[in-house]
């Protein structure tokens, strides 16, 4: 039998209790320390290919990881901007379709002079008072004939009957003069609000490189003069000026201007790699790590070539995550196809870094049989190593290793210690013999495990 103690003291006692608490301070919880942000960079897999200039947005009312890249070339799926999301915090991604089924009449008809565009470019994803808006380009390859322009939606999920993109025309064109008569090319779009909510478009590539654009919220275009007011961020001073893909992101009082330098595009012989500089105004001057202007031809390497990761580049920041795209040394059926990478920022000294350790996945410990009771449990377990950090997906199969399935919420990045484990609940009599074995991969290879087997116990005689 329980009791209850009464919640109702006597006068008195009250009384005394009260001053008792006013005169012994009650001892205060110790402190607990928050939990480091994780770092390093993120295995990938699903579908993650071809990606090309990810724009990165992470949904943080449920979690989803969205991105929005470059559409295909030839026009394939009609060349407008493709979208992928991702459910496991960007590990398992999963290709959600296009923005449009063809590219809008109205770009065809600006281009009409000429070539068309093969596709639309370079999308830059930004959320403003319930708006999504979403920046693309289109332009003649080659040439500075180009535009950014923009789409807006209330919604990303792709389920909800909300879902629509609505086309809102050109935001900015090129070949125009900018900033007192200097030539750019009007595409990589990326938007940023100073301390005060004032809206900028960083844009460039090429020419006299990347400039700063002021625009307006609720139209998410160029305010009156813009373009005459525009500030100079980044000139290389180098042939062809190869700047390209401006990121702006706040972060402990300073603007990191994130842009890629180099050869795009050439597979194998790609040289872009991820540079940044940092100003205490969102319109620069933007140093490096040595005290150099970018727009005197400074720039800190943060992200270069290694490993099977080539010509990293196009990329987007979000919750602190680096998001690129790179040509897959690793890929054997399709050799540098266009991939997504992700990456986690750690920051020291004021600068962001990131761990380019390029380990290959070995499988250090295989899967042992198992053996379970009707109903019982089993477990597979692997030890892997690998830089980055591995992820692992377990398959089965019930063949004889004719076919092989994903096991349903196998997928997942390998522990810190090294450790992945596969559970079957109430395994069934029907199991008895199904083949297990995991798949381990990260950006530079992928490896797979012996094949262990489930052998399900008859139940003994009475």
């Amino acid at each position: 039998m329980t009791s209850r103690r009464s919640s109702v003291l006597p006068a008195a006692l009250l009384t005394a209790t009260l001053v008792a608490s006013a005169a012994v301070p009650a001892a205060a919880a110790p402190p607990t320390e928050p939990e480091p942000a994780p770092t390093g960079g993120i295995s990938v897999t699903g579908q993650t290919a071809p990606i090309h200039d990810p724009s990165l947005f992470i949904d943080e009312s449920d979690g989803t990881w969205y991105v929005y890249s470059t559409g295909e070339v030839g026009r394939a799926n009609g060349g407008t901007i493709q979208t992928w999301s991702s459910h496991d915090e960007g590990v398992t991604w999963e290709y959600d379709g296009n923005v449009w089924d063809e590219i809008p009449a109205w770009i065809d008809d600006h281009f009409a002079d000429g070539a068309l565009p093969d596709n639309l470019w370079a999308p830059e994803l930004y959320e403003h008072d319930g708006t999504y808006y979403l920046y693309y380009s289109a332009s003649r390859f080659g040439t500075n004939t180009s535009v950014t322009a923009l789409a807006t939606n209330t919604t990303l999920d792709p389920d909800d009957p909300d879902y629509a993109w609505v086309d809102q025309g050109p935001v900015i064109a090129s070949p125009q003069p900018i900033a007192g008569g200097k030539e750019f090319n009007a595409i990589d779009a990326g938007i940023i609000e100073d301390a005060d909510g004032t809206p900028y478009m960083a844009i460039g590539s090429h020419w006299y490189g990347i400039f700063l654009v002021e625009i307006a919220w609720p139209s998410g275009k160029p305010v009156p003069g813009a373009l005459e007011n525009a500030v100079h961020l980044v000139d290389r001073f180098a042939p062809g000026n190869r700047v390209e893909a401006p990121f702006i992101e706040e972060h402990d009082g300073w603007y990191y201007l994130f842009v890629s330098f180099d050869a795009c595009c050439q597979g194998a012989d790609s040289t872009y790699h991820v540079a940044v500089g940092r100003s205490r105004s969102v319109a620069g001057p933007y140093l490096d790590k040595d005290g150099r202007d970018m727009l005197g031809g400074g720039g800190s390497t943060l992200l270069h070539t290694h490993g099977a990761i080539v010509g990293p580049g196009g990329q987007s920041v979000d919750d602190g995550v680096l998001a690129f795209h790179y040509y897959d040394a690793a890929n054997e059926e399709i050799p540098y196809f266009p991939r997504l990478g992700l990456h986690r920022l750690a920051w020291e000294d004021g600068w962001p870094v990131v761990d380019q350790t390029a380990g290959l996945p070995e499988i250090a410990v295989q899967p042992d049989d198992a053996t379970a009771r009707r109903n019982g449990s089993a477990q597979f377990a692997i030890e892997v190593s690998g830089a980055p950090t591995p992820v692992v997906t377990w398959e089965t199969s019930a063949d004889g290793g004719a076919t092989w399935e994903p096991a349903a919420g196998s997928t997942a990045q390998i522990a810190t210690d090294g450790s992945a484990s596969y559970r079957i609940e109430k395994a069934r009599s029907e199991s008895d013999g199904l083949l297990v074995r995991a798949t381990v991969e990260n950006a530079h290879g992928r490896v797979q495990s012996d094949v262990a087997q489930l052998s399900v116990a008859k139940p003994g005689r009475r």
